[in-house]
């Protein structure tokens, strides 16, 4: 396939769909190819399954995942782009580090609504060895996040949150201290909004009208109320009450006209730093917000500090 060359440089798909590694380590797979136009080999990204297989065979030929799954109309995420924030989030920890990526798992991740995929938690542990947390509201999703930590013997720690208005609260205990969060948030305000988006998205790309959400998805990954920008606003004002216990807070931005009122909220909060960082994954840009109320001559003692504060 073309180059994604719009991807990470670490990002081990910028060079597309390797589909005869991946149907040699993942033969289920072939039976989803088809050919495009220009003779080369894909899948129907509009068939569930078939994204799903291929995620399957992604997870386990690049990231060494040799079971992964998930339940029927959950949210089948697009590895390349979920990776790229893993790997930018690195280069923001590096900064911090004399430009060294910190890797291991004294590297502490808090992944919010970790999904039933544990998309994060499985390419970035596989990438960098940190060691993270995922939280999810959903008691399904955690369910299926746990068995595929058990299928993979990995250790990930999985908290369920229980009360829908909180993020941080609840699931970050007194005695953490985290390195990065991060977050996709739910993006919509109503689950008539999310249906409508879907259905735009499918007539860009020429299918006409689809009743199906684009690679599944439940309510609580999709959409709530007030949408991505009241979801981040609370996140910020949550975050100021684990200020000390984390040292780069961050959250995928879905639209770029939610950036500046988040710029407001931000200042209003007294961080000390926050950046904006552009992603971009083929014709589709995309960005993450990240925030601390850690004071730049004190990050570097932070990164050694939180990892003597988890031993």
């Amino acid at each position: 396939m073309a180059t994604k060359n719009m991807l990470h440089p670490r990002n081990q798909h910028r060079d597309g769909y390797d589909f005869v590694r991946l149907v040699a380590d993942t033969p289920e797979l072939e039976a989803f190819t088809i050919s495009n136009p220009a003779g080369q080999t894909t899948i129907d990204f509009q068939d569930v399954g078939a994204v799903r297989m291929l995620n399957r065979a992604l997870l386990k030929t690049h990231y060494g995942i040799d079971f992964w799954d998930i339940p029927a109309n959950y949210l089948c995420p697009p590895i390349p782009g979920r990776v790229d924030y893993i790997h930018y989030l690195a280069d923001l920890l590096a900064c911090g580090n004399d430009q060294e990526i910190p890797r291991g798992p004294n590297i502490k991740a808090l992944d919010i609504g970790t999904g039933a995929s544990l998309v994060y938690p499985l390419t970035g542990q596989s990438e960098y060895g940190w060691h993270f947390t995922g939280t999810d509201i959903d008691p399904a999703a955690i369910k299926s996040a746990q068995q595929i930590c058990q299928y993979n013997k990995l250790d990930i720690t999985l908290r369920q949150q229980n009360i829908r208005e909180n993020i941080f609260r609840g699931v970050i205990e007194p005695h953490d201290a985290f390195h990065v969060t991060l977050c996709n948030p739910p993006f919509h305000a109503s689950v008539e909004k999310a249906t409508k988006g879907t259905q735009r998205k499918w007539s860009n790309l020429g299918k006409g009208q689809s009743k199906k959400l684009n690679f599944g998805g439940q309510n609580a990954e999709l959409w709530c109320p007030g949408g991505e920008i009241k979801f981040i606003a609370r996140m910020v004002e949550q975050s100021t009450e684990f200020a000390d216990q984390c040292l780069w807070f961050s959250s995928l931005v879905s639209k770029k006209d939610n950036l500046n009122p988040l710029h407001r909220i931000l200042r209003k909060a007294k961080v000390a730093d926050y950046k904006v960082v552009e992603m971009a994954q083929g014709q589709k840009t995309s960005r993450f917000i990240a925030w601390t109320y850690i004071k730049k001559s004190q990050r570097s003692l932070f990164l050694k500090g939180a990892n003597k504060h988890n031993g």
